[in-house]
């Protein structure tokens, strides 16, 4: 379905009509939008979710996120804890002392190692944990909704693509046409408009 106002005469109805007051001009299309962007838009959602759930219990997202990583791997160190959440040790070391001041996790020396630590979960951080279970695989589900096997799979190898891109060294980008434009824009070189 084409819009009635000639300034958007050729643009279908669904692109302008779903941010109201923006236009085809300001609103990128869909193949157009840069992945950096959809990442952390990604990520923002699902932190706004998982804060709407668990402000109430007393905790932000990263301390939610680790209570479930505690659970699941019980014994591990702090430095498999940063590993498995991804985040630096430092994070790590701030998130787990929090917990530990609230008396959700017991943080222990390895008898065999003193220096490793061993993180395990208080009883009261287990019985916050019953609370937390169906959160956690509530938010998980609806980040993974309306796909099959096969796209969850392509989404966790190309989200892991990603990362090893950022974390690895620099590589050449591909060039295009929008590309070639906006290097030539950092470089001082104009081109003609379309």
């Amino acid at each position: 379905m084409k819009r009635n106002n000639p300034k958007h005469a050729d643009v279908p109805e669904r692109l302008t009509s779903e941010l109201p007051g923006t236009s085809c001009n300001t609103q990128m299309l869909e193949s157009q939008e840069y992945v950096g962007l959809l990442i952390a838009a990604a990520r923002r959602s699902l932190r706004r979710a998982v804060q709407a759930r668990v402000a109430p219990l007393r905790l932000n997202p990263p301390q939610f996120w680790a209570l479930l990583a505690v659970a699941e791997t019980s014994g591990s160190s702090l430095g498999a804890l940063a590993r498995r959440q991804r985040i630096d040790p430092p994070a790590a070391s701030r998130i787990v002392a929090a917990l530990v001041r609230r008396g959700l996790v017991r943080f222990e020396l390895d008898p065999a190692d003193r220096r490793r630590s061993r993180l395990s979960l208080t009883r009261r951080g287990s019985e916050l944990l019953r609370k937390l279970r169906p959160i956690a695989d509530d938010l998980r589900a609806r980040v993974v909704s309306g796909m099959d096997a096969a796209e969850e799979a392509a989404l966790r190898a190309s989200l892991r693509k990603v990362i090893g891109n950022l974390q690895g060294p620099r590589v050449a980008r591909r060039e295009g046409p929008d590309r070639a434009r906006a290097a030539a824009r950092v470089s001082g070189v104009r081109g003609r408009r379309r």
